[in-house]
């Protein structure tokens, strides 16, 4: 197995990877906070744990896009999950045990079940519908990842200002009135994972029960679940709205809530990947699987196009997209199908081909077998200048760390931005919502004794094979035919191919007539759309208006 680009907690956004401020009050505009108490209990002995922080309530204004202002609430808070239902079932919303439980904990702390305290900032606009509009869940992916990107890059009330595919200085960031926020159509809940963020877990074998792909959705499905009940909006239309591994988290979480009875009117995926021998690295340690290597085909062009490498380059990248994408499930795909058996001269003429496309040199082709990993691709592309090609967002590159390495060695574009998107959140949530002044705010869940288990028992598939979670969305849009998908993503993301996401919903083990429920929308940007203000502003109007369209349930 040839070495490959490792992925980071800072990502996704990851997989939105999926993972130092000056906040000048007047970038708030017309924002003012009413609190309430923060003052944490600290535990008698170590019988008890600490308290949570008590919900800080803020109130705040944003003026969106066409000159309307919107005035919100927000709540910044901590909601407490058990590691199962039944357990769940036993915890009022503050994790207390209720009165009627009859459940006797254990006396140490770290014998007692396994809790969840998970942190979100909700957003609650005023007016006449309040308590009526849709609600959308939010969330970075990882796994492991905090949700700072979504909250502090893309349609909460603010937003930092980064430069686009550029590495700025190390503050002051700006923070400003977000006019693409979504709090036009819906009420906003951002959540961090268990583990990330201000979000804990604690008690017996805390880190097996919510760090896996069942565990954590089975987390995120008692917290929407919670949160519906201390909000009273069960009957409020409620979309999801996860990037890279959180589209992951989208389909697992989509079938477990409905199997509680909870119909959602959509789930937005931003960054998709949901089988992960569809991704540019997986299928290099999966011989045989092949679809890797030829669905990222579309990405290496855009990327190689963005940076001027292509032979004879056309004047516009999404005509030409079309063009490589038949290549990419056409003769590409065949050869790399024929393994051992094909010609010596068809293998050479591919490599050319391939070439023509990447403007990677045929012999190198050749040599990959014709077979080249995003992280060799990110090495190789700008090699002669001594740069790597960013990898999450490919616009993006830095000087080469190891010349001689076969594969990146890092990522510019999370290099660029993590910095400022975890100093914003800090200070929004010290200085704006008056929440976690004593607190750390965790990127990422990464610590000694993280492991995530990828095993899943859902609808479909065998537990321990490659992590496919297609069924699960499959089954959600049977079961629920009324419920729609979007799913969105950039042209320059190395990490979850749009291609491999087109092509994953174009095999949904769906009716053909449920396929008309799917929509899609791609944008010349890469996995974190929403760094780019362009894009940013059409994630929110195509967000919008599908939201629009299925608050009704049409």
């Amino acid at each position: 197995m040839r070495p490959t680009l490792s992925v980071t907690n800072l990502s996704v956004c990851v997989l939105c990877l999926f993972s130092a401020v000056a906040l000048a009050q007047e970038h708030h505009g017309n924002e003012k906070t009413t609190t309430t108490t923060t003052t944490t209990v600290a535990a008698e002995s170590d019988k008890k744990p600490t308290p949570p922080p008590a919900d800080s309530v803020t109130e705040g204004s944003v003026t969106v896009e066409g000159g309307k202002a919107i005035a919100y609430k927000a709540v910044a808070g901590i909601i407490t999950v058990g590691s199962s239902d039944a357990q769940d079932a036993t915890l009022g919303l503050d994790g207390k045990l209720l009165p009627d439980s009859g459940v006797d904990l254990p006396v140490k702390l770290e014998d007692q079940p396994a809790t969840a305290r998970i942190f979100y900032t909700a957003y609650f606009a005023k007016g006449p519908d309040a308590g009526t509009r849709p609600v959308v869940f939010f969330y970075n992916g990882g796994p492991g990842s905090a949700t700072m990107y979504l909250r502090m890059g893309s349609m909460s009330p603010v937003r930092v200002v980064t430069p686009d595919t550029q590495h700025q200085f190390g503050g002051p960031y700006k923070i400003v009135p977000n006019q693409y926020s979504l709090l036009d159509v819906a009420d906003l809940v951002f959540i961090d994972a268990p583990g990330t963020g201000y979000s804990r877990v604690l008690g017996k074998d805390a880190f097996k029960s919510f760090y896996g792909i069942d565990q954590d959705a089975g987390a995120f499905d008692r917290f929407i679940r919670r949160f519906l009940t201390k909000y009273d909006r069960w009957t409020s239309p409620k979309f999801l709205f996860g990037e890279s591994y959180g589209t992951t988290r989208d389909a697992v979480l989509s079938a477990t809530l409905q199997q509680h009875a909870v119909d959602l009117n959509g789930v937005v995926l931003l960054s998709q990947i949901l089988s992960f021998n569809n991704s540019a690295d997986g299928a290099d340690g999966n011989p045989g699987t092949d679809n890797g290597f030829f669905l990222a085909l579309p990405s290496f062009a855009a990327t190689a196009w963005y940076h001027h490498k292509v032979p004879n380059q056309p004047a516009e990248l999404e005509p030409w997209l079309h063009e490589v994408e038949q290549y990419s499930i056409g003769e590409y795909a065949t050869a790399l199908l024929q393994g051992a058996d094909l010609d010596p001269s068809k293998k050479a003429a591919v490599a050319t081909k391939l070439e023509s496309y990447t403007g990677v040199p045929q012999a190198l082709w050749i040599k990959a077998n014709l077979r080249m990993t995003g992280g060799e691709f990110s090495k190789y592309l700008q090699d002669g200048s001594d740069t790597t090609t960013g990898r999450l967002d490919s616009r993006y590159e830095g000087p080469h760390i190891d010349p001689l390495s076969a594969s990146a060695d890092y990522d510019p574009f999370t290099e660029a931005i993590g910095s400022a998107y975890l100093a914003s959140m800090n200070a929004y949530a010290h200085q704006t919502l008056k929440f976690g002044d004593n607190l750390t705010y965790k990127p990422s869940a990464a610590e000694p004794g993280f492991n995530w288990d990828m095993k899943h028992n859902g609808q479909g598939g065998w537990p321990g094979t490659s992590v496919n979670v297609s069924a699960d969305l499959a089954y959600t849009m049977k079961v629920n035919p009324k419920m729609h998908v979007l799913l969105m993503g950039g042209y320059f993301d190395l990490g979850t191919l749009y291609f491999g996401a087109t092509y994953e919903m174009k095999h949904l083990p769906l009716p053909a007539s449920l396929q008309k429920n799917i929509e899609y929308k791609f944008f010349p940007t890469g996995h974190m759309v929403y760094v780019n203000e362009e894009a940013l502003h059409g994630l929110h109007d195509r967000t919008a208006a599908f939201i629009k369209e299925n608050e009704g349930g049409q």
